[in-house]
Parts: C-alpha cells; sequence; structure tokens
C-alpha cells in the first residue's frame, strides 16, 4: 500500500507521538488488568473479557502503527475508528460514576470521580483528530 506523501516521511507530530503512548499504555493496562476496563463496558455487549483484550492489542496495534511511517496512515484511521469505538464505554463510566454519586451525593471523592469522568467526555474529539492528522487524512 502506499501512503499518502506527506505522511511517510514526516517526522511523528508530538501530539501523535502523545496518542502513540497512550495507546501502549492504556492497552498494556487493558491485558495486565482487564477487570478495570470490563467495569466500564456497556452492559448490552457480549463477551467483556474478550472485547477488553481485543481492545488492548488493538490500542497496542495502533500505537505501534503511528510509530512505523509505512503505516501510519492506516494507523491513523484505525486509532479514530478505535477511539470512536471505545466513547461508548466512557460515557457507561460517566452514567455509573452518576449513579454512584446519586446514591451518596455527599462523597467528595465521587463527586471528583464524576468530574473527571464528564471533563474526559470531550477529550476524545481532539485525540481523533490528532489520529487522523498522524494519518495525513485531515490536516
Amino acid at each position: 500500500m502506499t501512503n499518502h506523501p506527506s505522511t511517510a516521511a514526516a517526522p511523528l507530530a508530538k501530539d501523535a507521538l502523545g496518542l502513540a503512548g497512550l495507546f501502549v499504555a492504556s492497552g498494556s493496562l487493558h491485558l495486565l488488568r482487564p477487570q478495570t476496563f470490563e467495569a466500564i463496558m456497556p452492559r448490552a455487549l457480549p463477551a467483556h473479557r474478550a472485547l477488553v483484550y481485543a481492545s488492548g492489542v488493538a490500542e497496542l496495534a495502533c500505537a505501534v502503527g503511528l510509530l512505523v511511517p509505512r503505516t501510519r496512515r492506516v494507523a491513523g484511521i484505525a486509532s479514530a475508528a478505535l477511539l470512536v469505538a471505545v466513547f461508548p464505554a466512557n460515557v457507561t463510566m460517566t452514567a455509573r460514576a452518576k449513579g454512584r454519586l446519586d446514591r451518596h451525593p455527599g462523597d467528595r471523592a465521587r463527586q471528583g470521580y464524576l468530574a473527571a469522568t464528564v471533563a474526559r467526555l470531550p477529550l476524545q474529539w481532539p485525540m481523533i483528530r490528532t489520529a487522523l492528522r498522524a494519518g495525513g487524512v485531515i490536516r
């Protein structure tokens, strides 16, 4: 496959390098502590453990793909798709945090956790944009 000329030779931008680093960290955690991620998966999805492992492997593959110029375009697109695919788990995590806070409204730790999960949701969009930029799909 031929890569877009500007992405094949260009060094990886700092934000894309950061995204690759996040994928390495998160992908590793998916494989080492899958129960953490099973807890935030939407109940409607089957085979939680298998999906957690698959998403961890996908994150690691995307990280490597972003680092290798020949695979950067495909990895950028795959990274953006992966970030879209895991968004429902992030929403589920926020909804469950809200439910726990509703049961214990004065709990400062739960308030902080809910605030962190809410703040995390819009961060998905710049990460998607970074992935697409790294792949040369957008500028």
